[in-house]
């Protein structure tokens, strides 16, 4: 079949995208990256969000499962930590499960909204961030502020740049430091983002002349049609005219890439997932692997089949679309 349905709904089967660029089934290639969502709990409700993370939730991984994700952390294979949420600056145990980390000398990143930052409990975590090496992804959807605020809250923008600002007197972001700030772009609505290198100059241009702030990189992701952005796009009349939109921009070059072949990501509760996207689907790691944090085993992990759905196309559309941004 061409396309699958949903009630009120048809769009394209991205297994068969895969099966004619010869590709299915995806299989891993190996562990490199172990992606953490620690917890689900967030200070902003963001419009985009695919995690539906915000105030209201709960969900905090365990120091239990966290030590579990330490000794997986630790195996020759995993070359990057990778700390994402919600918020993970509103879990309790991130200060010590920073320094555990940081003593495996891996590469360690953390996923920051960056405003929480300006909040006296956690703005003591930048020096902590720095003493760990760590770096830090911190979303910024537009150099707009009235775009940026439409997305994230009135305010936002603002706190930002005063977030980057105290991230810049400590040397993040800045040439030569060695400390690593990296800004994460999304569409505010429902299309593709711009080329990431035309971006990344636009950006670096804007936020200089206009606001003094200076960062390392900046990677243009694509909304998933997952979460509270989904909910945007049915809200909107846009959802199958997006799903269209990702499916004919399908890149062959960016699917072998995705990041879902060198990752390995464990959801609050220990589950293991392909990606942060089939955790939000409740897709977990299928075809014999292990499943669970507590039963890691790289050698497994390495060359398992992975789950893919028409959610997939999100990162094979265009020049692709990773946590590291484009792909393809």
């Amino acid at each position: 079949m061409s396309e699958r349905s949903e009630p009120g709904l048809r769009i394209p089967s991205f297994e068969k995208r895969l099966r004619e660029s010869g590709l299915y089934p995806l299989t891993a290639t190996g562990v490199e990256i172990l992606q953490m969502n620690i917890t689900q709990r967030c200070n902003l409700s963001c419009r985009h969000c695919h995690v539906d993370a915000g105030p209201h939730r709960r969900e905090m991984m365990s120091r239990r499962v966290l030590e579990q994700c330490l000794r997986a952390a630790a195996s020759d294979s995993v070359t990057t930590v990778d700390i994402t949420g919600g918020a993970p600056e509103l879990h309790p145990d991130l200060p010590w499960f920073l320094r555990q980390c940081a003593s495996l000398d891996k590469r360690l990143i953390v996923r920051s909204n960056l405003v929480i930052l300006l909040g006296e409990r956690y703005g003591k975590l930048v020096d902590l961030y720095g003493e760990c090496g760590v770096e830090i992804a911190g979303s910024l959807p537009d150099g707009s502020r009235a775009r940026s605020d439409a997305q994230r809250g009135e305010g936002f923008f603002d706190g930002l740049v005063a977030a980057i600002k105290m991230l810049n007197k400590r040397g993040y972001g800045v040439e030569g430091s060695g400390l690593i700030l990296d800004l994460v772009h999304n569409p505010a609505g429902a299309f593709l983002p711009g080329p990431q290198d035309a971006l990344e100059k636009e950006f670096r241009r804007r936020l200089g002349a206009e606001h003094g702030i200076t960062f390392s990189r900046l990677f243009a992701l694509t909304n998933c049609p997952l979460g509270r952005y989904r909910g945007y796009l049915l809200r909107t009349d846009n959802l199958g005219d997006y799903y269209r939109e990702l499916a004919a921009a399908y890149n062959p070059v960016a699917a072998g890439n995705v990041m879902c072949r060198t990752t390995v990501s464990v959801g609050w509760d220990g589950t293991l997932y392909d990606c942060d996207f089939n955790q939000v689907r409740g897709l977990p790691i299928n075809h014999g692997a292990p499943a669970h944090i507590d039963r890691f085993e790289p050698e497994p992990l390495s060359r398992r089949t992975i789950v893919v759905d028409d959610h997939c196309f999100g990162c094979t559309a265009g020049t692709g679309s990773s946590c590291q941004g484009s792909i393809g």
